[in-house]
């Protein structure tokens, strides 16, 4: 039996012991609200779906390097990375592809129409999130095009009292440094927030074992962020939510001269301005427009290589009306989506653009034991036309203790604008690519004895119509290449179709005055073309957290255990199974003063999440957070 195996069963083990102990906190997190699941305010312990919430509490007690390890570590998702922090990055739900889950900034689409599509992930961080909600399943009933495997959705910080200051710096090895800060607080009808933060670093070789590119590949960023609300009277609020974040990192190219500088600039900015009302006791609403923009650039010695950029306006009037029995919800969106990239076809003239107009519907019913949902939605394309998507769900709590669920729904995602007008997309004179199709059914049963908490989760998500590219299907396009830089050897058509199945196994509990997590995860993401398993994507991966606080100490151990899977969709290269181990301790000085000491890959786990692409070896970093009497 191989070690990776061992690896990923060992949490398995401790979900043997979450019935055993007791929790308060683990009730207190089945009352939290969400809204993700269904754009509609739940408890936790009535949504109908699988939803992790991470708290602010639960990002700062432990060792993350960023938000993508964060999410690395949570059930249901993995992680691909060439590199270090600012390297290219996939986040896999489900087995998805990363361009299948919806993720949203205090509500703004974050999005990139650039290649195969998805968030700017290398551009987003962790400093000022003050929440996040991870939906695992398909969404495009309630959210439109690219929810197929799930939807994160972050929230940062905001002024909900008096006026607050926090500010907060690390040092570590690697010459990593990083401080932020941030000021928050409510006065009268105003709330206001800010955030700002920095970190550079020397980091290490991505690249170690390629000849002559064995250097620390380096990276700096900073992100500043704001909000402001203002009650006009009880019955009427407006905000405005601005982000921006700016990534420029070092990497290794097998394609430039020995000693060039190769870096990739990751620029994210998202604005949002909403009007919340309250129209009746029964009738709510809220008009938003919003607008982010997601810009990627290469360079080399300081010359421009490659630089695309994408532009997603947004505007939307939701309105939720609690009804006699059941509550309604009605939406009215539209999308506005622009690509600026220079292999874009001569026709494009260096842009291409879209338009999406969208209605959405959803019901939702709590009536004694029994939960019901039901969600429709029609997004009509300004290049494809239209295309309807829906969802049932229905939950029944057969005791205090126990409740199942089912639910089945379809979702799709449109081709990027890249993959339509791209040089590498089909000729004008073909047939345009059609969206991707998804069909999903899960179940699952959760118990929850006042403290604690076990629930499993099963799914099975078929997707047709996937989007690849593919040297099989040259006669669908051009004969040569219009920027005659090479011979046209494939394009991207609607050639594939996967079935992703798996299963969740997850709880929490408290055992002698340890607070424990864990989770395991068996999915089996297949091509089901040619029968062979996705990339990058394990069968089995499991992670066990465990917290504990003593007086003015407190402390965190975290593991994650991911076994081996190919490199390539149906490859035979495998990348290996390992366990990684972070670690953090914090000692609170007094109420004004707290010290962290963070430990990320404990035992300096050698390890590859992308083939020939090293990932951080232990790190370290000691900090300390003020929060100043004001």
């Amino acid at each position: 039996m191989s070690h990776s195996f061992l690896a990923a069963r060992r949490p398995l083990l401790a979900l043997s012991a979450l019935a055993l102990a007791a929790s308060a906190h683990a009730q207190n997190r089945l009352d939290t609200i969400v809204t993700t699941a269904t754009r509609m305010p739940q408890r936790v312990s009535e949504v109908l779906a699988d939803i992790t919430v991470l708290t602010r509490e639960d990002i700062s007690a432990r060792a993350f390097g960023g938000l993508a390890d964060l999410l690395a570590a949570q059930p249901g998702v993995q992680i691909a990375r060439n590199g270090g922090p600012g390297s290219t990055t996939s986040v896999f739900v489900r087995g998805a592809n990363t361009q299948h889950t919806v993720v949203l900034v205090d509500g703004v689409r974050m999005d990139t129409q650039s290649g195969s599509g998805g968030a700017p992930w290398e551009a987003m961080g962790l400093a000022q999130v003050e929440r996040i909600e991870i939906l695992r399943g398909p969404a495009s009933a309630v959210y439109g095009s690219d929810a197929i495997g799930g939807v994160i959705q972050i929230f940062t910080r905001k002024g909900e009292s008096t006026p607050q200051l926090v500010l907060h710096g690390a040092i570590g090895n690697l010459g990593t440094a990083k401080g932020d800060l941030s000021f928050s607080g409510k006065q009268g009808d105003w709330d206001y927030a800010l955030g700002a933060a920095l970190e550079t670093s020397d980091g290490f070789s991505t690249m170690p074992d390629q000849p002559g590119l064995a250097d620390p590949d380096g990276w700096r960023n900073h992100s500043l962020q704001g909000r402001l609300g203002y009650a006009v009277n009880d019955q009427h609020r407006l905000s405005l939510a601005a982000t921006r974040s700016h990534v420029n990192a070092q990497y290794d190219s097998t394609f430039s001269p020995p000693n060039t500088d190769d870096r990739a600039v990751n620029d994210a900015r998202s604005l949002r301005a909403t009007w919340a009302a309250q129209w009746t006791s029964a009738w709510q609403s809220e008009l938003s427009a919003s607008e982010s923009n997601a810009r990627y650039e290469t360079l080399a010695n300081g010359v421009s290589g490659y630089l695309t950029e994408t532009r997603v306006r947004a505007f939307a009037w939701a309105n939720q009306v609690a009804l006699p029995v059941g509550r309604l919800s009605a939406t009215l969106e539209r999308r506005e989506d622009v690509l600026l990239n220079s292999s874009l076809r001569p026709s494009t003239h260096g842009s291409a653009e879209r338009s999406q107009n969208a209605l959405a519907l959803g019901y939702l019913l709590n009536l004694g034991a029994f939960d019901g949902q039901a969600h429709w939605r029609h997004d009509r394309d300004s290049d494809f036309g239209s295309i309807n998507t829906g969802s049932l769900a229905a939950g029944w709590r057969f005791t205090p203790e126990w409740r199942a669920w089912a639910s089945a729904g379809t979702a799709f995602r449109a081709p990027t604008l890249y993959q339509s007008f791209s040089q590498y997309g089909p000729l004008d004179t073909l047939p345009a690519l059609k969206p991707e199709h998804g069909r999903n059914k899960e179940v699952g049963l959760r118990w929850a004895r006042g403290e604690q908490q076990l629930s499993l989760t099963a799914y099975d998500n078929r997707i047709r119509d996937l989007i690849n590219y593919d040297s099989q299907f040259a006669l669908n396009c051009p004969a040569t290449d219009p920027l005659n830089v090479m011979p046209w050897d494939g394009c991207y058509g609607n050639v594939a179709r996967v079935h992703l199945r798996g299963a969740t196994l997850q709880g929490q509990t408290e055992l002698a005055g340890w607070h424990l997590q864990a989770s395991f995860d068996w999915q089996n993401p297949r091509d089901e073309i040619s029968g062979g398993r996705l990339g990058r994507r394990a069968p089995r991966y499991a992670s066990l957290q465990l917290d504990k606080a003593v007086g003015d100490w407190s402390g965190s151990l975290g593991m994650t255990a991911t076994a081996q899977r190919p490199d390539r969709n149906g490859g035979k290269q495998l990348l290996g199974g390992y366990a990684l181990v972070n670690a953090s301790l914090a000692y609170r000085i007094n109420p004004q003063a707290r010290l962290q000491l963070n430990v990320d890959n404990a035992f300096d786990r050698v390890y590859q999440t992308a083939r020939g692409y090293a990932q951080p070896p232990r790190t370290v970093m000691l900090g300390v957070t003020l929060t100043p009497k004001l």
